[in-house]
């Protein structure tokens, strides 16, 4: 279920709706109820205009229709607003829009059947207002959902952040024995622990945004370096990977490594006065395997080591962790998290099928088929979850 209007997202999330929507618009009904039909557009689809405003919400909506519709949301206040279309009783969500600007136009494709509905209107400095009730007599609906509130998703986001705080501890012991591997000249046993110490750490996905500036330290690239993986301010994960799978020496590892520590560590110390903002923990769930998809199916991220298809098993544990925090919101909204789990599953048989002990296969040696069968695993997740990020993405119900 992806529901319409979603506010701003990355733009595969706003890809993954485009299509939704043309796939609604090819079944449409536009069945009239009553009084005249909305007008026709080119577009094949009844359109409605229909004010936003304080005063006047939801007016102009007076000939209901049933079946795929567009709503042109036209905003009369002096300020920028939100607005839903909801069940006024249990106040389920239908389609949104955020951000309409004074006196702009903007779009609200739905599918109506059977039911009352209303619009919310949301000034930005002022309190919500429900506009008047419209009751449409036949025709089934489109997908609903009930608001999730920044109160609703407090707690699994302190379960989250938890979780993590015992992630970074494990990752600091990992690098640590990491570091002392380079340290006695331990070239061979420092590429055997430099991977169970990398997707440790990739575990941690959701996190990324709250650890700010320390992921780029931790695990950043040399893009954007002007020398490259030789630049003073390419470190981490990746530095020591390259280094290691490049034939330099242990001298040559060990600044990078005890710098590649103390980052963890101090990461892992602060780490209890950290904030996470509980109204990303949905998004989140959606990004890590987009960045997978982005960065990791790419090689984009591989400096020797060949374990990208290991770092995407490890963001798919990452994507499942934020998936048990939020699945008491999830198993009353979300009428396809049965085949959201199934994907998943089929995500990890899929990338297992490159382990082989702890080696993996290097994403360079897959036959075309076999890249073919991967992208087409996690693209298909990743779609399915935009709706988790669609229905976790917080609500003013006031």
């Amino acid at each position: 279920m992806v529901l319409s209007g979603l506010r701003r997202r990355s733009p595969r999330l706003w890809g993954v709706l485009g299509l939704t929507l043309v796939c609604l618009a090819a079944g449409v009904l536009a069945l009239a109820h009553g009084g005249r039909p909305a007008r026709a557009a080119s577009d094949g689809l009844p359109h409605t205009t229909v004010e936003v405003s304080p005063g006047r919400c939801g007016r102009g909506w007076d000939h209901p229709v049933s079946g795929v519709q567009v709503f042109e949301m036209h905003n009369t206040s002096d300020g920028p607003a939100e607005v839903y279309l909801e069940e006024p009783r249990s106040q389920a969500v239908y389609g949104e829009l955020e951000d309409i600007g004074p006196g702009t136009t903007r779009p609200l494709t739905v599918r109506l059947g059977r039911g009352a509905y209303a619009f919310k209107c949301v000034p930005d400095d002022a309190d919500a207002v429900t506009g008047p009730t419209v009751h449409i007599t036949t025709g089934s609906s489109g997908p609903a959902a009930a608001p999730v509130t920044e109160h609703d998703l407090i707690p699994p986001a302190l379960a989250y952040q938890k979780w993590v705080g015992g992630g970074l501890d494990q990752v600091v012991r990992l690098t640590t024995r990491l570091r002392a591997a380079i340290d006695r000249g331990d070239l061979a046993g420092a590429r055997a622990a430099w991977l169970p110490a990398h997707l440790e750490y990739e575990r941690l996905g959701a996190a990324y945004d709250a650890f700010g500036d320390a992921d780029a330290e931790i695990n950043g690239t040399d893009a954007g370096l002007p020398g490259g993986v030789h630049d003073k301010d390419f470190t981490g994960f990746h530095r020591v990977e390259y280094g290691l799978w490049h034939g330099q020496s242990a001298t040559e590892l060990r600044a990078p490594a005890a710098g590649l520590v103390k980052a963890l560590t101090t990461l892992r110390d602060t780490w209890a006065q950290a904030r996470m903002d509980p109204a990303q923990l949905g998004l989140r769930a959606h990004e890590i395997l987009e960045n997978t998809v982005q960065f990791e199916l790419t090689g984009r991220t591989d400096y020797g080591s060949g374990t990208n298809l290991a770092t995407a098993r490890a963001n798919l544990d990452g994507t499942r962790q934020v998936l048990s925090r939020l699945r008491p919101l999830l198993a009353t909204r979300y009428a396809d998290l049965p085949r959201l789990d199934a994907e998943s599953a089929i995500a990890q048989d899929t990338l297992d099928g490159f382990r082989h002990g702890d080696a993996w296969t290097p994403l360079k040696r897959l036959t075309r088929t076999q890249r073919e069968s991967v992208d087409a695993v996690l693209d298909d997740l990743v779609e399915r979850l935009a709706s988790v990020a669609t229905l976790c993405d917080p609500r003013r119900t006031v």
